[in-house]
């Protein structure tokens, strides 16, 4: 036992997480998922828009650090707004109703004057798109019949890229990807997270999806490299804030947004992946 438990600290310690706690919540939040897919899709949209919520709390304490306040409660109905429509409206009604969102945000900044109004909007604009508008592609994923298959071959391809680029950069990370920005992450860790998730994509698709393997193979290089941009891009807004985690609600990872950074960036992604696919069947191009 303390053998194991040397081996799992010396983990950690390289990883800069603490690995069983990380397991854990991912197999909840896993679960949870797929419980709300199969009895209520319309359940999931409620838990995205739940995350969504949470994240902008945990993005505004961080900001207040910077001494930039941007509008809780304006961006709070903001999400709520932006969830309702893309699960009702479908892209269109996602894509008006942000448009509809950023000028009532900056109309709402004006009562507090003109200090500090382009740091305060730009970083509101931020939020606004970087939250609600990216995580509202993962509601349009589980809006149609097959909600459940599409939202869970995403699973599958974030899993794949986070898990195995976490083990494969621990076991033989020495080469860093980006040390100034995340000093953690490896070429190594890449390398492992494009193999592992571009075999993931093709069992997914081929299991799941019930189509082409080859399409699952390119949805694997396609969140490669979005999933580890998001990764990376939350990591350089951590670092300007000199914050370690947004969050401490998920042991293990941080907080809602630490969970979130590379799946919002995946699902747009993908979603427009499978919309290409669908339109090529539909005119017997595939």
């Amino acid at each position: 036992m303390s053998d194991l438990h040397s081996i799992n600290e010396a983990i950690n310690k390289r990883a800069g997480r603490k690995l069983l706690p990380s397991i854990g919540v991912s197999l909840f939040l896993v679960a949870l998922v797929w419980f709300s897919l199969v009895s209520y899709r319309v359940i999931f949209a409620g838990l995205v828009t739940l995350a969504v919520v949470l994240g902008i709390r945990e993005l505004h304490h961080a900001l207040t650090t910077t001494k930039i306040e941007i509008p809780l409660w304006s961006l709070t109905t903001s999400a709520i707004a932006l969830s309702a429509a893309a699960w009702f409206g479908g892209v269109s009604g996602l894509a008006v109703a942000t448009a509809i969102a950023f000028p009532c945000l900056l109309v709402l900044l004006l009562p507090r004057g003109i200090e500090g109004f382009v740091s305060t909007a730009s970083a509101s604009a931020l939020a606004l798109v970087y939250l609600p508008f990216l995580a509202g592609f993962l509601i349009l994923l589980a809006r149609p019949y097959n909600g459940l298959e599409r939202v869970m071959t995403l699973v599958v391809l974030v899993g794949c890229n986070d898990t195995f680029g976490y083990l494969t950069g621990v076991l033989l990370g020495k080469h860093p990807l980006a040390p100034k920005i995340s000093p953690k992450k490896t070429i190594e860790g890449l390398i492992g997270s494009l193999i592992f998730t571009v075999i993931g994509g093709s069992l997914a698709f081929h299991f799941i999806m019930d189509s082409h393997w080859w399409l699952g193979a390119l949805a694997g290089v396609i969140t490669v490299f979005t999933a580890t941009s998001g990764d990376l891009i939350e990591s350089a807004l951590k670092r300007d804030m000199a914050i370690k985690d947004m969050g401490n609600l998920l042991p293990g990872h941080g907080g809602i947004m630490d969970r979130l950074d590379s799946v919002l960036f995946a699902a747009p992604a993908l979603w427009l992946a499978l919309e290409v696919v669908r339109r090529a069947q539909d005119s017997g191009l595939l």
